[in-house]
């Protein structure tokens, strides 16, 4: 074992990570979600909502005393926090203290809480956070809650190694949602616009969809293999998340990409009406066979090529192009020659 290997690339690595520790009481902490301090992406929120009994349960444990799960956030540009572990709990806490303030933390859960089935505090079950004495109210607005804080000098890379990492909700979230909490923006709301567009749904055509973020994906892939696809090594992850921090940062060309992606799902859905699909298999899209004909397609279009429609239909069953998007096919130089096959193949 090379312990100095090791050890080299765990300071390597420590160096791009920073984190502030911060005790604030529970009221310090509701006030923050209140003023919009502490902010929770909404494609995070939709998948986390805890039942009453395990609110109720929280809600007994601060009253006795016992350390609340440390919450985890991330520092935003404009110095409010991102949540990315802790959101049932803060939420919890919102619903009994302050349900008029839930839509601090999104629209994911409706109701004020009243606690029910404790053991240890039987006492306290059917009770409102407005039903207490005012002396409980201070003791519970007063419990600590200790928050770790990912500063600002840690990049979005170690922003999403964390949400993949921390999230402690039980549901595994798909890359691209986490990339929708972590590079929020214009870049992020453009995307989205694309995948939802009917003529991906059409042309793309997918048995057992993965859901929304799937789709996305897809739309991500395509600019990023059209700008950038030189710069891909060999993780796709990766590759996806430095090319959407880029754009997250400076998007300058909406305009251009917006037209270039309506001119493709133009040609693949008057061309392809079936959808991009082989002829031995007409009910689903091999993503890597998506991948090169739509960017092949976008490259002739930008170069100003008229495109060949009865080539677009003959190249999916090309034989070179099948052994290049058929598994374990994800190199640099496959992906770049299934896309120069498909461009060559429908330029005129």
């Amino acid at each position: 074992m090379d312990a100095t290997k090791i050890s080299s690339e765990l300071k390597q690595q420590r160096r791009t990570v920073g984190f502030d520790t911060y005790d604030i009481t529970a009221k310090q902490l509701l006030d923050m979600v209140a003023e919009g301090q502490i902010k929770v992406a909404p494609d995070y929120q939709r998948h986390f909502v805890w039942k009453s009994d395990r609110e109720s349960a929280l809600i007994e444990s601060v009253f006795l005393g016992i350390p609340v799960p440390s919450l985890f956030m991330a520092t935003n540009e404009d110095s409010s926090w991102e949540c990315i572990d802790g959101l049932q709990r803060i939420t919890t806490l919102v619903n009994f203290v302050r349900p008029q303030f839930r839509s601090g933390v999104g629209d994911i859960s409706t109701h004020e809480l009243t606690i029910g089935g404790l053991e240890k505090v039987p006492s306290l079950n059917g009770k409102k956070f407005s039903d207490l004495p005012e002396t409980l109210k201070l003791n519970f607005l007063t419990r600590p809650v200790r928050i770790t804080v990912l500063n600002d000098l840690s990049d979005y890379q170690v922003r999403f190694d964390l949400f993949e990492r921390l999230n402690t909700g039980g549901i595994i979230l798909h890359q691209q949602e986490i990339r929708n909490c972590v590079f929020q923006g214009e870049f992020n709301e453009f995307i989205k616009s694309c995948a939802a567009d009917e003529r991906l749904e059409n042309v793309f055509k997918k048995s057992n969809r993965e859901g929304r973020g799937n789709m996305e994906e897809v739309v991500l892939k395509f600019f990023a293999y059209f700008e950038c696809r030189h710069d891909f090594k060999h993780s796709v992850k990766e590759f996806l998340n430095t090319y959407m921090e880029k754009k997250t940062k400076a998007f300058k060309n909406k305009k251009t990409l917006s037209e270039l992606f309506d001119k493709t799902m133009d040609v693949l859905s008057s061309a392809l009406p079936d959808g991009v699909v082989r002829s031995d298999r007409k009910n689903t899209t091999p993503l890597l066979l998506f991948e090169a004909v739509s960017v092949g397609v976008a490259d002739a279009i930008s170069a100003g090529k008229q495109i060949n429609k009865v080539a677009l239909r003959t190249v999916l069953d090309n034989d070179d192009l099948k052994k290049l998007t058929s598994g374990g096919t994800n190199s640099n130089p496959k992906l770049l020659r299934r896309i120069e096959i498909v461009r060559e193949a429908v330029s005129r």
